[in-house]
C-alpha cells in the first residue's frame, strides 16, 4: 500500500486508497453481513490500508455502528472519515438537513455514539445543500476540531465554485 500525507499542512499519512462502507449492513434492503465486514476489514488492514471511509447516512446509520464495532480494539490504528448533512432516515425533517451548525453538531454527536469513539479524524459536509453559507460551514467545522470532537473537518461533493479560502479563524 502506498501512502500519502492527509491535505498539505497536517503530517497524517494516509493509504491512498479508502475504504468506502457505504453497502456495510443492510437497512436499505442490501448490503454486506457483519462477518463479511469482518473479513473485509481485515484484508484491507493486512494490504496496509488504513483509511475508513463512512458517512451518517448510509445504511441509515448502520454502516457507522458496525465500522464502530469492528474497530472497537484497534481504533487508533485506523483513520476514520465520515460525513453528514443528510441523516439517518429516509424523510428528515428541515432540523435535521443541510450543512447548518445545529445539524452538524446533532450528527457529530450522533456519530460518535454510533462509531463508540470519542473522536472522528475527519469529517466532511457530505455534499453542498446550496443554502448554507460556506463561512457557516468552515466555522462549525473549526468549531467541531477546537471541542474535540474531530480532528480535521472538510467538504465533500462541493462544486469548485462553493470552494473558498475562508481565513484562519482565531
Amino acid at each position: 500500500m502506498k501512502y500519502k500525507l492527509l491535505g498539505q499542512r497536517t503530517g497524517l499519512p494516509v493509504s491512498e486508497l479508502a475504504l468506502g462502507t457505504a453497502i456495510f449492513g443492510n437497512a436499505w434492503g442490501y448490503g454486506v453481513d457483519e462477518a463479511e465486514i469482518a473479513n473485509i476489514i481485515s484484508l484491507y488492514a493486512e494490504q496496509g490500508g488504513n483509511l475508513i471511509d463512512t458517512a451518517d447516512t448510509y445504511q441509515w446509520g448502520e454502516s457507522e455502528q458496525l465500522v464502530g464495532k469492528m474497530l472497537k480494539d484497534k481504533r487508533n490504528d485506523f483513520v476514520i472519515a465520515s460525513k453528514y448533512t443528510r441523516d439517518t432516515v429516509a424523510s428528515p425533517s428541515l432540523a435535521t438537513l443541510g450543512n447548518h451548525r445545529k445539524n452538524m453538531v446533532q450528527a457529530v454527536e450522533a456519530s460518535l455514539k454510533r462509531l463508540k469513539t470519542d473522536r472522528i479524524d475527519l469529517y466532511f459536509a457530505h455534499m453542498d445543500d446550496s443554502y448554507t453559507p460556506i463561512e457557516e460551514v468552515v466555522r462549525g467545522l473549526d468549531d467541531l476540531v477546537r471541542a474535540g470532537k474531530i480532528v480535521y473537518g472538510g467538504l465533500s461533493n462541493f462544486p469548485a465554485w462553493r470552494d473558498c479560502h475562508c481565513g484562519d479563524f482565531d
